[in-house]
Protein backbone atom coordinates (compact mmCIF):
# COMPACT_ATOMS: atom_id res chain seq x y z
CA UNK A 1 0.00 0.00 0.00
CA UNK A 2 2.78 2.38 -0.87
CA UNK A 3 1.73 5.82 -2.05
CA UNK A 4 3.60 7.90 -4.62
CA UNK A 5 5.64 10.66 -2.96
CA UNK A 6 4.05 13.32 -5.16
CA UNK A 7 0.62 12.81 -3.54
CA UNK A 8 1.62 14.83 -0.48
CA UNK A 9 2.70 17.71 -2.69
CA UNK A 10 -0.83 18.01 -4.09
CA UNK A 11 -2.20 18.78 -0.61
CA UNK A 12 -1.75 22.48 -0.01
CA UNK A 13 -0.58 23.72 3.34
CA UNK A 14 -3.27 25.49 5.38
CA UNK A 15 -3.76 29.16 4.69
CA UNK A 16 -2.90 29.94 8.34
CA UNK A 17 -1.79 28.11 11.46
CA UNK A 18 -4.44 27.68 14.11
CA UNK A 19 -3.21 28.52 17.61
CA UNK A 20 -5.55 27.71 20.53
CA UNK A 21 -6.25 30.73 22.66
CA UNK A 22 -5.43 33.14 19.85
CA UNK A 23 -8.44 32.29 17.67
CA UNK A 24 -11.53 30.11 17.73
CA UNK A 25 -11.21 26.53 16.49
CA UNK A 26 -13.78 27.45 13.88
CA UNK A 27 -10.99 29.54 12.33
CA UNK A 28 -8.84 26.48 11.67
CA UNK A 29 -8.49 25.57 8.01
CA UNK A 30 -10.78 22.54 8.41
CA UNK A 31 -11.14 21.95 4.65
CA UNK A 32 -7.44 21.23 4.20
CA UNK A 33 -7.36 19.01 7.28
CA UNK A 34 -10.39 17.10 6.04
CA UNK A 35 -8.62 16.46 2.72
CA UNK A 36 -5.64 14.94 4.53
CA UNK A 37 -7.70 12.94 7.02
CA UNK A 38 -9.85 11.52 4.22
CA UNK A 39 -6.73 9.79 2.87
CA UNK A 40 -6.42 7.73 6.07
CA UNK A 41 -8.02 4.29 5.82
CA UNK A 42 -10.24 3.04 8.61
CA UNK A 43 -7.42 0.65 9.49
CA UNK A 44 -3.89 0.00 8.28
CA UNK A 45 -3.04 -3.69 7.88
CA UNK A 46 0.29 -4.78 9.34
CA UNK A 47 2.02 -1.40 9.37
CA UNK A 48 1.68 2.25 8.41
CA UNK A 49 3.48 2.87 5.11
CA UNK A 50 6.26 5.41 5.45
CA UNK A 51 5.19 7.10 2.22
CA UNK A 52 1.49 7.34 3.05
CA UNK A 53 0.36 10.83 1.95
CA UNK A 54 -1.55 11.70 5.15
CA UNK A 55 1.45 10.76 7.29
CA UNK A 56 3.86 12.70 5.10
CA UNK A 57 1.49 15.67 5.09
CA UNK A 58 1.21 15.61 8.90
CA UNK A 59 5.00 15.66 9.19
CA UNK A 60 5.23 18.47 6.64
CA UNK A 61 2.64 20.41 8.64
CA UNK A 62 4.71 20.12 11.83
CA UNK A 63 7.92 21.02 10.06
CA UNK A 64 6.21 24.02 8.46
CA UNK A 65 5.00 25.38 11.82
CA UNK A 66 1.41 24.10 11.63
CA UNK A 67 1.60 22.24 14.92
CA UNK A 68 -2.09 21.94 15.82
CA UNK A 69 -2.92 20.82 12.28
CA UNK A 70 -0.10 18.28 12.36
CA UNK A 71 -1.35 16.83 15.62
CA UNK A 72 -4.88 16.49 14.17
CA UNK A 73 -3.71 14.51 11.12
CA UNK A 74 -1.19 12.44 13.11
CA UNK A 75 -3.95 11.43 15.52
CA UNK A 76 -6.07 10.20 12.59
CA UNK A 77 -3.15 8.11 11.30
CA UNK A 78 -2.42 6.83 14.83
CA UNK A 79 -6.06 5.75 15.27
CA UNK A 80 -5.83 3.64 12.10
CA UNK A 81 -2.42 2.14 12.96
CA UNK A 82 -2.27 -1.51 14.05
CA UNK A 83 -2.73 -1.96 17.81
CA UNK A 84 0.60 -2.68 19.51
CA UNK A 85 2.54 -1.92 16.33
CA UNK A 86 5.86 -0.11 16.24
CA UNK A 87 4.39 2.61 14.04
CA UNK A 88 1.81 3.36 16.72
CA UNK A 89 4.62 4.03 19.22
CA UNK A 90 6.46 6.29 16.79
CA UNK A 91 3.24 8.09 15.88
CA UNK A 92 2.55 8.71 19.57
CA UNK A 93 6.02 10.28 19.89
CA UNK A 94 5.36 12.46 16.83
CA UNK A 95 2.01 13.59 18.25
CA UNK A 96 3.74 14.53 21.51
CA UNK A 97 6.39 16.48 19.61
CA UNK A 98 3.78 18.41 17.60
CA UNK A 99 1.90 19.11 20.83
CA UNK A 100 5.10 20.24 22.55
CA UNK A 101 5.88 22.54 19.63
CA UNK A 102 2.42 24.06 19.98
CA UNK A 103 3.00 24.56 23.72
CA UNK A 104 6.21 26.42 22.88
CA UNK A 105 4.27 28.65 20.48
CA UNK A 106 1.82 29.62 23.27
CA UNK A 107 4.66 30.22 25.76
CA UNK A 108 4.24 27.12 27.91
CA UNK A 109 7.83 25.84 28.05
CA UNK A 110 7.33 23.53 31.04
CA UNK A 111 4.44 21.71 29.34
CA UNK A 112 6.56 21.48 26.20
CA UNK A 113 9.45 19.97 28.15
CA UNK A 114 7.13 17.39 29.70
CA UNK A 115 5.81 16.41 26.26
CA UNK A 116 9.31 16.27 24.77
CA UNK A 117 10.25 13.99 27.68
CA UNK A 118 7.29 11.71 26.98
CA UNK A 119 8.21 11.60 23.29
CA UNK A 120 11.80 10.73 24.22
CA UNK A 121 10.49 7.88 26.39
CA UNK A 122 8.47 6.55 23.43
CA UNK A 123 11.51 6.74 21.16
CA UNK A 124 13.68 4.99 23.72
CA UNK A 125 11.04 2.26 24.06
CA UNK A 126 10.93 1.97 20.29
CA UNK A 127 14.71 1.55 20.20
CA UNK A 128 14.33 -1.54 22.38
CA UNK A 129 11.95 -3.17 19.90
CA UNK A 130 13.10 -5.13 16.86
CA UNK A 131 13.01 -3.28 13.54
CA UNK A 132 13.02 -4.65 10.02
CA UNK A 133 15.85 -3.40 7.86
CA UNK A 134 14.58 -2.18 4.53
CA UNK A 135 10.90 -2.45 5.47
CA UNK A 136 8.23 -0.13 4.07
CA UNK A 137 6.75 0.84 7.44
CA UNK A 138 6.98 4.29 8.99
CA UNK A 139 9.34 3.12 11.70
CA UNK A 140 11.61 1.19 9.29
CA UNK A 141 14.48 3.49 8.42
CA UNK A 142 13.14 6.37 10.55
CA UNK A 143 16.04 8.20 12.26
CA UNK A 144 14.76 7.36 15.74
CA UNK A 145 18.17 7.65 17.41
CA UNK A 146 18.83 11.07 15.85
CA UNK A 147 15.43 12.41 16.92
CA UNK A 148 15.94 11.01 20.44
CA UNK A 149 19.36 12.71 20.60
CA UNK A 150 17.81 16.02 19.54
CA UNK A 151 15.05 15.75 22.14
CA UNK A 152 17.58 14.91 24.83
CA UNK A 153 19.60 18.01 23.90
CA UNK A 154 16.47 20.17 24.07
CA UNK A 155 15.63 18.76 27.50
CA UNK A 156 19.09 19.68 28.79
CA UNK A 157 18.42 23.37 28.09
CA UNK A 158 17.60 25.43 31.21
CA UNK A 159 14.39 26.78 29.66
CA UNK A 160 12.81 26.11 26.28
CA UNK A 161 11.62 28.89 23.95
CA UNK A 162 9.71 29.00 20.65
CA UNK A 163 13.08 28.74 18.88
CA UNK A 164 13.49 25.24 20.34
CA UNK A 165 10.66 23.60 18.39
CA UNK A 166 11.54 20.27 16.80
CA UNK A 167 11.16 19.10 13.22
CA UNK A 168 10.06 15.51 12.75
CA UNK A 169 10.65 14.89 9.07
CA UNK A 170 13.38 14.73 6.55
CA UNK A 171 13.82 18.21 5.13
CA UNK A 172 14.54 16.70 1.72
CA UNK A 173 10.88 15.57 1.53
CA UNK A 174 9.57 19.15 1.34
CA UNK A 175 12.26 21.56 0.10
CA UNK A 176 9.63 24.31 -0.12
CA UNK A 177 9.29 24.43 3.66
CA UNK A 178 11.41 26.80 5.70
CA UNK A 179 14.01 24.87 7.67
CA UNK A 180 14.18 25.33 11.43
CA UNK A 181 17.74 26.43 12.16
Amino acid sequence: MSMPPSTVDSLPLPRWAYVPGESDEICADQDRLWQAKSLVPSRFHGYVPARHPALRYAIALNDGGYFWESQEVLEAVWAAAPQGGRERTLLRACIQIASANLRLRVSKPHAAARLFGEALGELNHLGERKTMAGGDGFVDGFPTAALAKLLKAKLELPLLSIADWVEIGDRRDRPDLKQNA
